[in-house]
């Protein structure tokens, strides 16, 4: 196809910011023509931002929207499903947000009517493309740091008492900050060191009101567990209550992991520069991440101009879109979802029942 059609359901402030001058990268392969949103109020403002004229409330009309080709699903997570599906059914290529679903079940069923269909299908794992992460997947293939011993990843924000929206609402959500930060941190364990075998995990809701509203979900969240390969063992917390960490992209990601040769520390603050340690010695280096990982590959942005924190972001609509014209499976793609669905089924089941439980396969 000439031009790939590009339709947004669910138009939020943030979900512009970070699609549209992706789509731009992808110029002339690619352009918005649709946007959807159950809320006229901002499905206007977002018609005025972005000129398009193509707008609905109902998600079926713009799937079929005959210049629609693919579809990017940035709702809240409880339509997720309905959405992809119907999109999927459509023959229409879908890049979806995170959790992909509200449980493991749903999410396979997603994955394979996706295959089945064969229609490219990408999960928004954003982090993915941070510059030092990739380099750190490289490094570690590498066998950099030799035998791995220790994963950690944590994500510590600072709400306090703010409104969440939706994400404060278990009916919409499905749970908190599991599904809303703890799954990035459990793609980062995935794609690092492998699949996570068992854990042992607990929750807490601290705030039940926010913004003079009701909130049912969690608010911290920490695993311990074990992965398929090695006996590695893995720790991973999250939280929106770290007082004075701040939020968004001026709060604390980090993830490390310490094998028998050397650690690796990635920091987002920092997304352009890893901290390695060695044996032997004592202390960490800072060591910029090397030209050839600033960009996704095929990415024609320019990674010195702009917010290093917020630009990588757009680099998720070139992989998605490259991924259709070359007719290859997206990175990542559902079955990542999918297989982090089954890790937060487990914390859930681990903390309602006070004990290890094992990840299904």
């Amino acid at each position: 196809m000439a031009t790939i059609g590009v339709a947004i359901v669910g138009t939020g402030q943030v979900v512009l910011q970070n699609h549209l001058p992706g789509l731009k990268l992808c110029s002339p392969h690619a352009r918005l023509v649709a946007l959807c949103d159950s809320k006229r109020e901002t499905l206007d403002r977002a018609s005025r931002e972005t000129g398009i004229r193509a707008t609905f409330q109902d998600y079926r009309e713009a799937i079929a929207h005959a210049e629609v080709d693919a579809v990017v699903v940035a709702t809240p997570n409880f339509m997720h499903p309905p959405i992809v599906l119907e999109a999927v059914r459509a023959g229409k290529h879908v890049l979806c947000e995170k959790p992909l679903a509200l449980n493991a079940p749903t999410a396979v069923e997603m994955y394979r009517a996706a295959q089945a269909a064969n229609v490219r299908h990408m999960t928004a794992f954003t982090y993915r493309f941070v510059p030092a992460m990739r380099w750190m997947k490289h490094l570690l293939d590498r066998g950099a740091i030799g035998r791995p011993f220790h994963f950690r990843a944590r994500r510590f924000q600072d709400w306090g008492n703010r409104n969440l929206g939706w994400r404060q609402s278990k009916k919409l959500a499905g749970n908190g900050e599991i599904g809303d930060m703890l799954s990035h941190r459990i793609d980062y364990a995935h794609l690092l060191v492998g699949k996570i075998k068992r854990l042992v995990a607990d929750f807490r809701n601290f705030v039940p009101t926010r913004g003079g509203q009701p909130s049912d979900v969690d608010d911290w969240v920490a695993i311990l567990c074990d992965f398929d390969r090695d006996d590695i063992t893995g720790v991973l917390e999250s939280t929106k209550l770290a007082t004075g960490r701040g939020e968004g992209t001026q709060s604390h990601d980090g993830c490390e992991l310490n094998g028998e040769a050397g650690t690796l520390v990635y920091l987002l603050e920092r997304p352009h520069e890893l901290q390695i340690g060695r044996a032997g010695r004592s202390g960490l280096e800072t060591v910029a991440v090397p030209e050839e990982f600033l960009t996704w590959p095929g990415s024609p942005r320019d990674p010195r101009q702009g917010d290093p924190l917020v630009t990588f972001r757009y680099d998720q609509d070139v992989e998605f879109i490259d991924a259709i014209l070359n007719q290859r499976p997206c990175v990542p793609s559902f079955f990542e979802g999918m297989r982090a669905q089954a890790v937060i089924d487990a914390v859930l089941e681990s903390a309602r029942e006070r004990r290890w439980v094992d990840v299904p396969a």
